[in-house]
């Protein structure tokens, strides 16, 4: 096996003391209409309180009209930018067929479509393996406040 290959033997349940177990938890997170939420600080407090230590951790949420996305932290000018972009590639203004929810429901599905509902992150050390200017992010597209539902599942190594 090459150099920095983690196996694990049949039967084993420690690797270097450390128990290899798969968590799950589940956020409610409140947003205050369209924009970011950021959820860094909720899972890296989760992963705190298991006991992780190395794997991956992976995020969902069951929403089609808010997204999971990692993003800059550091200026807010980033998501102001990025909040005009999406609305220029979804204006709420185009003859959408689907309009049951009102105007901001269709452009609030293509925006969840060009972003992502899921993310896979490194888990190293015990903390998110992101970069410096990284966060995790709810991103509203609704105009209203909603309770968004996110599923964190992490497997890996966790004690020890």
């Amino acid at each position: 096996m090459a150099s920095g290959f983690w196996t694990h033997n049949a039967g084993a349940d420690d690797v270097s003391g450390q128990t290899l177990a798969q968590r799950h938890t589940r956020l409610e997170i409140a947003t205050r209409g369209p924009g970011f939420t950021d959820i860094t600080s909720d899972i890296s407090h989760w992963l705190s309180q298991i006991g992780a230590s190395q794997g991956l951790l992976t995020a969902f949420i069951a929403h089609t009209s808010a997204s999971l996305i990692i993003q800059e932290n550091a200026d807010p000018s980033v998501k102001s930018d990025l909040l005009t972009a999406l609305e220029n590639l979804a204006p709420r203004d185009a003859p959408y067929r689907h309009a049951t929810e009102g105007p901001d429901d269709m452009p609030a599905h293509i925006k969840a479509m060009l972003n992502s509902v899921s993310l896979s992150i490194p888990v190293v050390g015990g903390s998110l393996a992101l970069g410096t200017w990284q966060g995790v992010y709810v991103l509203e597209h609704r105009d209203n406040p909603h309770r968004r539902r996110i599923d964190l599942q992490f497997i890996g190594t966790v004690g020890g």
